[in-house]
């Protein structure tokens, strides 16, 4: 049984600024839409009787994003649904769908991208950033760390002529994920029993290399898939421990057990985990136990950008650190970027070397330069979504939302 969060609950533009204040019951959400894109991602579209969208992204095909607001918005407990009701009123909203009525698995994804676009949708309203109403501000660029391409990482050659690729990359990251998988040659995300020496031996090679082809000045992540046991763990730990990563993530089953506190009491190495939890209670026992040293929490899996942000609050009680995982669209890559502004204890954020390449929006407004992302200061997310593009790459049998 999970244990309560220990966390203020008031989060939502309602009754934080006067400016909402005197906006709200002005609207109302007049329906929830999805659309699946032919790349697989899925899109949520908040509508209002203002002729206002929100939108927010989630972990779902659209058929499955659609059974989830019919259930939301059903007959069953009609007091828990969305439509009708003021869209500014976003804490109330999150409650019904993530307490009121607990959802969890596949249903949380979907929910947490109607959370984002509830933002998306409040900062266009208000005319103001999505970070202002969460309070504002604490920076207005955000350091990245992005992804390593696989190959051979036991090639000296193979990582000289990587390290130069990612050293010119025009964004100018300054930290990268290395995957553990392609050392140990198999599937990312396999379960790998108890590895033993000669491939611990390896994996300090491969990161060996890591290090001397990019030199001091690129931070590097010894990147898992919560494919190890404890046992395994703890030998790659011992085997990266002299290149000093920035983090060592996802090593163990991501939920919370006593094997955390076994890799915590055998290595120095700060370790990261957490794109899996999915809302603040399930962070709580690392956080009680002192198992890792950042979360890494997916505001598509983490309640949204309300989930998130009181995930966020508990541990700054800890002083731990959180850093976005961020591996999907536009739209949460925008979303992670607002959130990470106006939050003190989310100083870095993941993003993709290639998240200028999403054309759901011309241009893209994504501005990365230097390793870091600039703060956008448009309302909401600050992004017109391209209409006749989405209609035009939907999948198969989508219906379309317009």
């Amino acid at each position: 049984m999970h244990a309560a969060p220990l966390i203020p609950t008031e989060y939502g533009p309602s009754g934080y600024d006067p400016l909402v204040a005197a906006r709200q019951g002005e609207t109302k959400i007049t329906a929830i839409k999805a659309l699946q894109l032919q790349t697989g991602r899925t899109l949520l579209k908040v509508e209002t009787d203002a002729g206002v969208s929100g939108y927010g992204e989630c972990h779902a095909s659209g058929p499955l994003a659609r059974e989830v607001i019919a259930g939301l918005e059903g007959p069953r407990l009609p007091h828990l649904g969305l439509i009708g009701k003021d869209p500014l009123a976003i804490q109330v909203h999150f409650h019904n769908m993530f307490h009121a009525y607990p959802q969890r698995g596949r249903t949380v994804r979907v929910l947490s991208g109607i959370d984002i676009a509830l933002w998306d949708l409040a900062g266009k309203l208000l005319n103001q950033p999505v970070s202002r109403l969460l309070g504002g501000n604490f920076r207005e660029r955000i350091r990245l760390y992005s992804h390593c391409a696989g190959g051979d990482f036991l090639s000296r050659a193979e990582w000289r002529d990587r390290a130069q690729e990612l050293k010119e990359d025009p964004r100018g990251f300054t930290a990268y994920k290395i995957d553990i998988h392609h050392v140990l040659g198999v599937p990312m995300q396999q379960y790998t029993p108890s590895i033993g020496p000669q491939e611990a031996r390896k994996v300090h090679r491969a990161y060996v290399l890591a290090r001397e082809a990019l030199g001091d000045e690129i931070d590097i992540i010894v990147h898992c898939h919560n494919e190890l046991d404890v046992p395994s763990a703890i030998r790659v730990a011992q085997a990266v421990e002299p290149i000093q990563p920035l983090f060592y993530e996802d090593p163990l089953a991501p939920h919370y057990s006593e094997a955390w506190m076994a890799l915590r009491r055998a290595t120095r190495l700060p370790i990261m985990t957490g794109e899996n939890i999915e809302l603040a209670e399930d962070a709580l026992p690392f956080l009680q136990n002192q198992a890792v040293d950042v979360l890494q929490p997916d505001l598509i899996n983490s309640g949204g950008i309300t989930g998130a942000r009181q995930l966020a609050d508990l541990a700054a009680l800890y002083r731990v650190p959180i850093c976005l995982h961020n591996v999907s669209g536009l739209l949460l890559n925008l979303a992670s970027q607002q959130f990470s502004a106006a939050v003190f204890n989310c100083p870095m954020l993941e993003c993709t070397r290639r998240a200028h390449e999403i054309p759901w929006a011309t241009p893209n407004p994504l501005e990365i330069e230097d390793g870091y992302m600039k703060v956008s200061t448009r309302p909401g997310l600050g992004v017109e979504l391209d209409q006749e593009y989405l209609k035009a790459n939907r999948a198969g049998g989508e219906p379309w939302w317009g």
